[in-house]
């Protein structure tokens, strides 16, 4: 006989397998450490938004989780010969535009403002800024990511990283990761 318990265990297990958890980083500038290789592990995806520096660091990604990339303003050919400078898709029900200088609310970058104007996603990423910024736009009804900076070059003082879920339209357990200070 099933039990209540039973069915609620089930469910959970459902909702946690069925939920996509993301890892956004950006901004690695050649660096990655075991402290970002072990939130790799913990993630389904991980997102880089540009500025990868040398392929190893996405070799090293991809060789444990799924990867989506695009370059940045700092990659060489070798890079840009991989990713793309856009990169648009859907997850659980969830439109994301992903790019590494793109702006943000009320100061899109103007490659990207009436495209963005016109069919805004529901999360639109970039990188390039090295400060970590959560923000929603009322205006467009999208939220902005940006993940600041996880490798050592550049004026940030601590390196970050974030995490969430994606779940049938939703996002969901947002978190910050603080890495350790700069080398």
């Amino acid at each position: 006989m099933i039990t209540f318990e039973d069915l609620r265990d089930v469910k959970i297990f459902l909702f946690l397998f069925l939920m996509k958890k993301i890892l956004l980083l950006s901004d690695t500038h050649s660096y990655i450490d075991e402290q970002i290789l072990k939130f790799v592990k913990q993630a389904d995806e991980v997102w880089h938004a540009g500025d990868i520096g040398n392929l190893e660091v996405t070799d090293r990604i991809e060789k444990i989780k799924s990867l989506r990339a695009v370059f940045g303003n700092i990659d060489g050919a070798e890079a840009r010969a991989e990713f793309p400078l856009d990169t648009k898709f859907e997850l659980e029900k969830v439109s994301v535009w992903m790019t590494h200088i793109g702006g943000y609310p009320n100061k899109y970058n103007q490659r990207i403002r009436d495209e963005i104007s016109r069919n805004p996603p529901n999360i639109f990423i970039s990188g390039h800024s090295h400060i970590l910024k959560v923000q929603y736009d009322k205006k467009l009804n999208l939220l902005h990511l940006n993940p600041g900076a996880a490798g050592n070059y550049g004026f940030h003082k601590v390196r970050t990283m974030l995490r969430f879920s994606l779940d049938n339209g939703d996002i969901k357990n947002m978190e910050i990761i603080e890495l350790s200070q700069r080398d």
